[in-house]
């Protein structure tokens, strides 16, 4: 039998999670008092989240053994306190700190409080931001590729050059790539130039996102329709 539900849609999506925000602002929370663990607050905000848009929409939902959050409009969720806005993220290439991690994200960034007259906790939701596929890249290495591309460019510096130069950015920030792979990828820099990421990705077993730059990027405007807060 057909759902009788719309289907989920990018701009659904964004509307629903600015409204699921401002309602789970005013939400106690009585399984969050006390609690300090940042995983358990997320993992909560998810289930609401889901439940929310299974309400309103049919759509398909993920969970961490397939992947993304949202799989039908190409989206993960991630949940992180304001205090210190990260959180993990699998590993799959290299190229994925400059072109980007592959989907888009949608950011929940919180302030938790404890009421001890209700006993319940409640999620100051401050900003919800969505970022496109094409701005989850490492803020600092894409702003430094694209310099050198503009760079080799203006000055009319041979492809050779601009690829050596290329190169070696490439392995002074530790990019886990050999030599060879390294070459290919400083080659394909200067026919493909990325986007500029609004990211801070740590090298690691997993990437490790950290959000400052994505959350000023959102407040400030300048990205827009890529990079923006929900809540503003």
């Amino acid at each position: 039998m057909s759902s009788s539900l719309p289907p989920l849609t990018p701009d659904g999506f964004r509307e629903a999670a600015s409204a699921f925000a401002s309602d789970l602002s005013n939400t106690p929370l009585p399984d969050l008092f006390g609690a300090t663990d940042g995983k358990a607050v997320g993992t909560k905000v998810e289930a609401l989240f889901k439940e929310y848009l299974q309400a309103r929409f049919d759509l398909e939902v993920g969970n961490a053994a397939n992947g993304l959050d949202f799989p039908s409009i190409d989206t993960d969720l991630k949940v992180t306190s304001l205090r210190q806005p990260q959180s993990s993220c699998p590993f799959k290439s290299a190229t994925q700190k400059i072109y980007g991690l592959g989907y888009n994200l949608l950011v929940i960034v919180y302030v938790k409080r404890d009421n001890q007259k209700e006993r319940a906790a409640y999620l100051d939701i401050k900003h919800v931001v969505y970022i496109d596929k094409s701005r989850t890249g490492d803020f600092t290495l894409t702003k430094l590729i694209r310099d050198v591309v503009e760079q080799s460019m203006s000055a009319a510096v041979g492809k050779d050059a601009a690829v050596e130069d290329l190169a070696a950015l490439l392995e002074d920030k530790n990019l886990p790539l050999d030599d060879v792979s390294r070459r290919q990828l400083a080659e394909r820099l200067l026919d493909e130039t990325p986007e500029q990421g609004v990211l801070t990705i740590s090298n690691a077993l997993q990437w490790r996102l950290q959000y400052s730059r994505a959350i000023s990027t959102a407040v400030a405007g300048s990205a827009v329709p890529k990079v923006v807060d929900l809540r503003a």
